[in-house]
């Protein structure tokens, strides 16, 4: 047990033996203490499924109205002079209940599983009040005895609360255990992140029922107690206004801390024992001071604690969390759990897959062997990622079928897929960004540790977890930046996690969707070279658009076109065939930028001035004395390395990120503290990385929807036509819904929902990323054609464009300006550039 363990145990121990002196003092009897104790441990149960697991149930008060009944019917029926065995028999009885229950309801997710527990609650509630044979309906059971326990008379107020304190203790004890455990700590990636829970081979559905169970049993616990303090089981213990007051005691506790159920439970009694001298209307009161708790305080009263704290003693303010890096300097170093790999090769036999009307994935045989890497490239749609997903058990295939070695993967589901050896990465950044990136790659170890699922040993003390994740940190070369939360990370620093979390499952075969995306040309480097001696030991399945890259370090190369397989071969193959050239490969980024026109900006008025701007991600200092102007139609490249603060820059001109200081000025207004929604409507339009679309419209729709709240009198909006000559295709796209478009038509309509509305200054934040060299050749273009019209910020990693279309270049160093100037020198002189970026 560790330290922080028994203090916080201790100090469980002192609040219970000061609780009845306390509210004694306040004029409050023991009965009132026992109350509070017993609301609290239901509180904490049901803070198990609410805060750790994000499971919103709003009828747990059914479990506290069976503990309840059990204790009061057992007793009353079977032992007469007994209180250990009809407590104990209740807690068997809420555990079966709740285990078959559990079972039913937990087959939904989100506001269904909700809603199915306030069904149950509710039907609970009507059964107590209506067999009136058996439960005493409106007059309640009574009968009930406290009788004795080791000779000790429970009917005396002081021994029964003793008597109750313990069981609180022991039960508070558990929970706190299971919160340090392997099994709690799931439980909390289940919270952020489900679907790459399940892709780590933990079975979601097995530890949201055991929690769902463990919640329930400690809350009927918790009823049987209260049953015994009262002498009288009531259905209004079942009710939802009770299930909804268990839930206030929780939110205004705090449902992320473990103390907050304790705090929301003594604030709720005291405030109903006062207040309910005053007026019978108490609970109209409480639930008003409920809504202001929501809207000024989300984490409650622990959550005021700890801005009081802060107060008292200021956090440190921190550097960005990629600056703290040490990267590792042995380049052979491979951890033990993946030389120990086993080789097994990967066989797909003529998978299939459709959606609607589009066929992803059409009769494709693939052969991946257990040591080296295959390649996997085709232009944007092709099917990749959709096969991909076939292969890591996201999707079901519709014909074919799949193995790895002996093992049938045809019908497998993530779990069951990474626990045979195969795990993937994601185009997108799959994280949980609400865990540390060492709590990230923690997790993936534990998928593989015996001990995942016990509920008595804590994580810290499992040695083969945590020296495998050390492992792990030093392997990817995060050394350094361990104790920094995931969503701190610049976005190259999370797709290193990302690739992290499936390395930790130690996989035979490796899927990586796109590992170097978003990474500055020394990092692609050290992925790069790190990718090529996996491949040395284990087998790696690539999809990359970075084609020099895949050129260099693929074994074999598979060319997939509109959901088949073109072409398969060597690198040698595959640069020779004339139809990959014109399908995929495009002109190349030399002939690309041979075509920018020169500049035109010369004398232009100055639209854009940012002076002395500091910026902030939480405690971490990001940006300091930022300082720059952008004329009219001038195209600025934003250069540097990953965790330069260069998403932080756009993010922070348009309110995403806290400004500390500096201002900015647009045109002739002065802004100090952006607001994201005035600067989209003063003429500020964001890009963003990873496009973000509004996922289930339509184009059309998310067009309307940028231009929405960003047109008008004065303001300067493109129609629909003007968009369509920019990018031709999306007009034949215009009523499809987007998130069905390959990744490069959705970047065409994420840049162009920017520009539907007002907008002066355009902020794209990495818009080549994820896209194959001939659809990055048509964004490339289109930003062209668009110099001179509007002012233009671009953030991206593919420096020889970024550089060809810029009239300007600013270089930042973590998160100040190192060099500004023209982006020619850049461009031509590669000594110069090595000098500025640091490469």
């Amino acid at each position: 047990m560790s330290k922080e363990e028994l203090k916080k145990l201790a100090l469980i121990a002192l609040g219970l033996i000061a609780l009845p002196f306390v509210l004694q003092a306040a004029g409050l009897t023991y009965s009132t203490a026992v109350e509070c104790a017993v609301l609290a441990m239901a509180g904490m149960a049901l803070n198990l499924l609410l805060g750790y697991t994000g499971l919103v149930s709003f009828g747990h008060g059914a479990w506290f109205g069976i503990g309840a009944y059990a204790v009061g019917l057992t007793q009353l029926h079977y032992f007469r002079d007994g209180v250990i065995l009809p407590l104990v028999l209740s807690i068997l009885l809420v555990a079966a209940i709740s285990a078959v229950i559990g079972m039913l309801i937990l087959r939904r997710r989100g506001v269904y599983f909700s809603l199915l527990t306030l069904a149950f609650g509710a039907l609970c509630f009507t059964v107590a009040y209506r067999w009136t044979s058996f439960t005493g309906g409106e007059n309640g059971l009574g009968g009930i005895e406290r009788n004795q326990v080791l000779g000790l008379s429970l009917d005396n107020a002081v021994y029964f609360y003793a008597f109750t304190s313990i069981c609180v203790f022991l039960a508070t004890a558990f929970m706190l255990r299971v919160t340090l455990s392997p099994f709690g700590k799931v439980l909390v990636a289940i919270r952020e992140n489900e679907q790459r829970t399940r892709f780590l081979g933990f079975n979601v559905q097995a530890y949201k029922l055991l929690a769902f169970v463990i919640s329930a049993t400690i809350t009927g616990f918790a009823g049987g107690l209260s049953v015994l303090n009262h002498r009288i089981a009531s259905g209004e213990a079942m009710s939802l206004i009770f299930s909804g007051e268990l839930l206030a005691i929780v939110l205004i506790g705090g449902m992320r801390s473990f103390y907050g159920p304790i705090f929301g439970a003594l604030f709720y009694i005291l405030f109903r024992e006062y207040l309910s001298m005053l007026t019978p209307n108490w609970l109209l009161y409480f639930g008003l001071l409920f809504i202001v708790f929501i809207l000024a305080s989300p984490d409650g009263l622990a959550g005021i604690g700890k801005r009081v704290k802060r107060l008292i003693v200021p956090e440190q303010k921190g550097a960005a969390a990629m600056s703290q890096r040490v990267t590792a300097t042995d380049p052979d170093f491979v951890p033990g759990f993946l030389q120990a790999v086993q080789r097994s090769d990967l066989q797909c036999r003529g998978i299939s897959k459709q959606f609607g009307g589009i066929k992803a994935v059409d009769h494709v045989d693939l052969s991946v062997q257990g040591q080296g890497v295959h390649a996997l490239i085709g232009p944007n749609g092709a099917g990749k990622t959709s096969l991909f997903n076939l292969v890591s058990g996201m999707f079901s295939t519709d014909t074919g079928s799949l193995a790895l070695g002996s093992r049938d993967l045809t019908r497998a589901n993530p779990e069951q897929t990474c626990a045979s050896g195969v795990a993937r990465s994601f185009q997108i950044t799959n994280l949980f960004k609400g865990l540390t990136v060492r709590e990230n790659l923690c997790l993936s170890v534990l998928g593989r540790d015996p001990q995942r699922f016990s509920l008595w040993r804590r994580l810290d003390d499992l040695p083969q977890t945590q020296s495998q994740t050390d492992e792990l940190v030093r392997y990817l070369g995060v050394q350094g930046m361990e104790d920094a939360q995931a969503d701190d990370l610049s976005y190259g620093g999370q797709r290193v996690v990302d690739m992290g979390l499936a390395l930790g499952s130690a996989p035979a075969i490796l899927l990586l969707d796109e590992p170097l995306a978003g990474l500055a040309a020394a990092e692609r480097d050290r992925i790069g070279n790190l990718i090529r001696r996996l491949g040395d030991r284990i087998g790696v399945l690539l999809v990359e658009h970075d084609i020099d890259r895949v050129l260099g370090m693929a074994d074999r190369i598979t060319v997939m076109n509109q959901g088949s397989v073109l072409l398969e071969g060597d690198a040698d193959a595959v640069r020779s065939d004339e139809k990959v050239r014109e399908i995929y490969i495009g002109s190349g980024n030399e002939a690309l930028a041979a075509g920018v026109p020169p500049s035109t900006v010369g004398d232009a008025p100055v639209i854009l001035q940012v002076e002395g701007l500091d910026a902030y991600y939480g405690k971490s200092h990001i940006l300091s004395d930022i300082t720059f102007s952008a004329r009219q139609g001038e195209v600025i490249a934003v250069l540097g390395r990953n965790g330069a603060g260069k998403s932080t820059l756009l993010k922070s001109m348009l309110g995403l990120a806290r400004v500390g200081a500096g201002t900015i000025r647009l045109r002739d207004q002065t802004i100090t503290a952006p607001s994201t929604e005035a600067m989209a409507r003063m003429g500020v339009a964001l890009v963003p990385q990873g496009r973000r679309l509004f996922s289930g419209l339509t184009v059309k729709d998310n067009l309307m929807l940028g231009r929405l709240k960003r047109q008008g009198e004065g303001r300067r909006g493109w129609t629909d036509e003007q968009i369509f000559e920019l990018f031709p295709r999306l007009r034949d796209r215009y009523l499809v819904d987007a998130t069905l478009l390959s990744g490069g038509e959705q970047q065409m309509v994420a840049i162009a929902r920017a520009l539907s509305g007002h907008v002066d200054v355009l902020l794209l934040d990495e818009p080549f990323e994820g896209l194959s060299p001939a659809m990055t050749e048509e964004v490339f273009n289109a930003i062209v054609s668009l110099k001179g019209k509007l002012t233009i910020l671009i953030v991206d990693h593919n420096l020889d464009l970024a550089l060809a279309v810029a009239d300007t270049a600013v270089v930042l160093d973590r998160g100040r300006i190192s060099h500004q100037g023209e982006a020619g020198p850049l461009l031509t002189d590669l000594e110069f550039r090595k000098q500025k970026l640091w490469l």
